[in-house]
């Protein structure tokens, strides 16, 4: 029965972050950041972070067509896509299926390393997890890169990327969500050495706001979700506020991210976070629960490490060995989280 609650949770989590999640800078734009493509390669598979492979087919179908209209790979043209991908054959079967059980042994064999114990702890899967999300980020940021920089000096100007503009638009600066002033803005955040252009890694700061590091784009998007939940409109939130507005879905990530960690009230996280201590959260004080509020891939990739720890972890010891996540292979194939997100568009505006 406990099980079956925290799948609740989880389910309504997913939903939750990908409605919650801005949609990046990038996909907003372009087709090629594309998040929740399936394949048929004998199972009907999401992009899995979990499995390079995965995300090697995924890469290669995109870029030479072999993406269907129902968002799958051909399976007759598999073997040319399987070759294209550089992935050993090893690991399919003669009609193109994917071994799952054949890759989970071999993934385990690579999470299971701090220390090489024979069980796979949160810390493992979420540095694994990490890291192919990092890969991933990389890897988008790299095609953005490819298709805007139109002069090829490996960096990106405001007109490179948002051609549409015209000058008179950015001189009027208008700051309405999508409107010039509101795109410069981010695009300043991003430029650190404010030089007018991006390099790669301020390039993948403006394209995934939600995985940096930067602080001025934490405070941007921590402004632009308090429009949402500053209901006086005072520019901060008070403890009602915070209780309706964040508390509750803080308290759906932190009771799967805790596994079993009693959580604190809205009173006393409202409580910590105030360290002022006049009684209001400002945008400095809303950081530490900024990906709570507006979570990004990286965020999910620790998500995801302790969904992943929590549902197939049959003995309830904290770690998954190589026997239970293949008891559970279609927990790490097969999870679908994109399919309903039609019904729970209000969400975000409720929240």
């Amino acid at each position: 029965m406990a099980k079956v609650v925290v799948y609740a949770l989880v389910a309504i989590a997913f939903v939750a972050l990908i409605v919650l999640s801005p949609t990046n800078t990038y996909s907003s734009h372009n087709q090629h950041g594309v998040h929740a493509l399936s394949r048929r390669l004998g199972y009907k598979l999401p992009i899995s972070n979990l499995d390079p492979i995965v995300r090697k087919l995924q890469r290669v179908s995109e870029e030479t067509g072999l993406v269907e209209e129902n968002n799958s790979i051909n399976l007759e043209r598999i073997s040319v896509d399987v070759s294209d991908a550089e992935v050993p054959n090893e690991y399919f079967s003669n009609d193109g299926k994917l071994n799952i059980t054949r890759r989970l042994i071999f993934l385990f064999s690579l999470i299971d390393n701090a220390p090489k114990d024979g069980k796979a702890s949160f810390e493992e899967f979420q540095i694994w997890n990490r890291e192919q999300t990092m890969d991933t980020l990389t890897y988008r940021t790299q095609q953005a890169l490819d298709l805007h920089d139109k002069n090829k000096d490996g960096e990106i100007s405001f007109s490179e990327f948002l051609p549409q503009f015209s000058k008179e638009e950015i001189e009027q600066n208008a700051m309405f969500n999508g409107g010039a002033g509101w795109w410069m803005e981010q695009f300043r955040n991003a430029d650190i050495d404010k030089n007018n252009i991006l390099n790669f890694a301020e390039f993948n700061n403006f394209l995934y706001p939600e995985d940096s590091n930067n602080e001025e784009i934490q405070k941007w998007l921590i402004r632009e979700r308090l429009r949402m939940m500053d209901d006086d409109r005072d520019g901060k939130l008070n403890l009602a506020e915070f209780s309706l507005h964040v508390y509750g879905i803080f308290k759906v990530y932190a009771e799967i991210e805790s596994r079993r960690v009693a959580l604190v009230s809205a009173e006393r996280k409202f409580e910590e976070l105030d360290t002022n201590k006049d009684q209001f959260l400002d945008v400095k004080e809303l950081i530490p629960v900024l990906n709570y509020i507006k979570p990004g891939e990286l965020f999910y990739a620790k998500f995801y490490a302790s969904h992943m720890i929590q549902q197939a972890d049959d003995n309830e010891d904290g770690y998954l060995t190589l026997e239970e996540m293949i008891n559970h292979e279609d927990l790490f194939y097969n999870i679908v989280y994109g399919n309903s997100i039609e019904r729970y568009k209000d969400v975000d505006e409720e929240l």
